[in-house]
């Protein structure tokens, strides 16, 4: 079936978004030790660059999908763009390491706008036999974002400053909103069933309750570092109720209660992200310390795993409509968690091949299990239920990342002391590299699990 032209328009606009928040995270992961020299920071407000971002999407994910669903996922699309650009400029020019993460916060706004729509827009445009491709091409430029960060964002860190990867993403974002507001139409007006408010009681619960996990894990081992984290799984755990007995809840629990192929393939996307997300933060920060490669070289290494995700995540996009995609989500969970253990063994004198050789395989794994998973989340839902369903499996994402980077904190802050990451000797680091990768690998396995026992959809 051949796409009309506004088919094509919307898909590019959705893909291109797609492209620029993974292109600046990965980025910026190549550019931490630059960053680190220019502020003088330490490794846990270090990571704060990187967690910021995330824990405004995480928080923000959840009501923008809701809300879009009643309001128009069109419109917050289009607000998500402008406040990504803007705040794109603002980082670039950052006058120290406080206001770059201030302004990190805002910019993770404006991506939560645009990734917790975008799918929806894409699985509302096309019909359901092609949910699985076009949603293998917006997760292809996903990856290929990842894949030229951290080329482009070492060649950019290396010759004119971290700022210039700020300002291409500014200019990026200034095409994109060009683009979006001529070719992505507006949104239908909604059904008198549909005009109904938002209950946000418990989204203050949820707000507090993430803020004090992430916080408090980078004040471990301190008592007030796990009183924190303690705080916030009390907060999260009342958030869960009020949205049980709430009439207009931000985030319908019987759909995790309920529909079993919703719940796990939530949970699987959320144990992936926890256990992969941090392999290029680390593994950025070992080529550079341990190995002593520029910028540059350590983004010609790490290129090699998004690649793999680019490249074959469309296929296994297009095979999920044929086959059940819980077969291709295990077989690529399986292949990181085999991946995840073997960095565990990295060492000062682990060859550069091997490095480039088990980066591939944990991309071509993450490539299986991405695709078929979110076609799974998005047809196990009703059509009025996209942009929460959309929401959701953003936030599993997001909140995966999140975990991911508050376990390296942890470790961070409890081998380094508060200490630079260039002060620290070489086996301390080595060590806390480990330990975070035994504990990736162990939380994997439970990916398979429910990779593989989520059930079949119904085609």
């Amino acid at each position: 079936m051949t796409w009309t032209r506004k088919q094509f328009s919307i898909l590019s606009i959705v893909a291109i978004t797609s492209f620029m928040g993974t292109f600046l995270i990965s980025s910026i992961n190549i550019a931490l030790p630059s960053i680190e020299k220019e502020f003088n920071l330490d490794a846990v407000t270090l990571s704060w660059i990187v967690t910021a971002f995330l824990l405004t999407m995480a928080i923000l994910l959840l009501p923008v999908g809701r809300w879009g669903d009643l309001t128009g996922i069109r419109r917050i699309f289009k607000i998500g763009v402008i406040i990504f650009t803007l705040s794109s400029i603002l980082c670039a020019i950052a006058p120290t390491g406080l206001w770059l993460i201030i302004f990190r916060l805002l910019q993770g706004a404006g991506a939560a706008l645009t990734s917790t729509t975008g799918p929806a827009i894409l699985v509302s445009s096309f019909p359901p036999q092609q949910k699985g491709r076009v949603l293998g091409i917006s997760v292809s430029a996903v990856y290929l974002g990842l894949a030229f960060g951290p080329f482009f964002g070492g060649f950019l860190t290396q010759e004119t400053g971290w700022r210039s990867i700020f300002l291409v993403s500014a200019i990026l974002g200034i095409a994109v909103t060009t683009i979006t507001w001529r070719y992505l139409g507006k949104d239908p007006q909604p059904q008198n069933d549909q005009k109904k408010k938002i209950s946000l009681k418990g989204t203050f619960f949820y707000i507090i309750g993430l803020t004090s996990l992430v916080y408090g894990s980078s004040l471990i081992p301190d008592t007030e570092g796990w009183l924190l984290m303690l705080l916030g799984v009390g907060a999260l755990i009342t958030f869960w109720q009020i949205e049980k007995r709430s009439s207009n809840p931000v985030i319908h629990t019987k759909l995790f209660t309920g529909n079993r192929l919703f719940a796990y393939s939530n949970f699987a996307a959320l144990i992936n992200y926890s256990a992969t997300f941090a392999i290029v933060f680390l593994l950025s920060l070992y080529l550079q310390k341990i190995k002593g490669l520029n910028p540059r070289e350590a983004g010609l290494i790490l290129v090699a795993q998004p690649i793999m995700m680019a490249v074959f995540s469309p296929v296994a996009g297009r095979l999920s409509d044929r086959i059940q995609p819980r077969y291709l989500a295990t077989l690529g969970m399986f292949m990181c968690t085999t991946g995840l253990a073997l960095f565990a063994f990295f060492s000062s004198h682990t060859p550069l091949w091997q490095i480039i050789a088990l980066l591939l395989w944990v991309g071509l794994g993450f490539a299986f299990f991405s695709s078929p998973n979110m076609n799974t989340i998005m047809s196990s839902v009703d059509k009025s239920q996209y942009g929460i369903a959309s929401g959701s499996a953003a936030t599993m994402r997001v909140v995966g990342q999140i975990a991911s980077m508050t376990i390296a904190t942890f470790f961070f802050a409890f081998f380094f002391g508060g200490e630079q990451i260039e002060k620290i000797d070489s086996a301390i680091f080595l060590k806390s590299m480990q330990f975070g990768f035994i504990t990736f690998s162990l939380i994997a396995l439970a990916g398979i699990y429910f990779s593989f026992s989520r059930g079949s959809i119904r085609r």
